[in-house]
């Protein structure tokens, strides 16, 4: 059953958004229907690792108590100085 929904969304958006719909010969409505789905779907809720994820995986080798939030704040604090 269909159920009609109202939505206040920026005029700039609601524009490339009919036009990404068009681009794809679909409506607006089935778009965000299809989007809206694929966020609530339980059965995909395990998120995919891409090959190139994959093919990255490993190639750094970390010592076991690696604080990357440590590195990360140094590498802030001198990018900022």
């Amino acid at each position: 059953m269909d159920t009609k929904l109202t939505l206040k969304l920026d005029e700039t958006i609601i524009e490339r958004a009919k036009s990404y719909a068009k681009d794809r010969s679909t409506s607006l409505s089935k778009l965000i229907e299809s989007y809206l789905h694929k966020i609530t779907d339980d059965s995909q809720k395990e998120e995919k690792i891409t090959p190139l994820v994959k093919s990255l995986s490993g190639i750094i080798d970390l010592p076991e108590n690696y604080d990357y939030k440590k590195d990360y704040t140094e590498f802030l604090i001198n990018k900022y100085k």
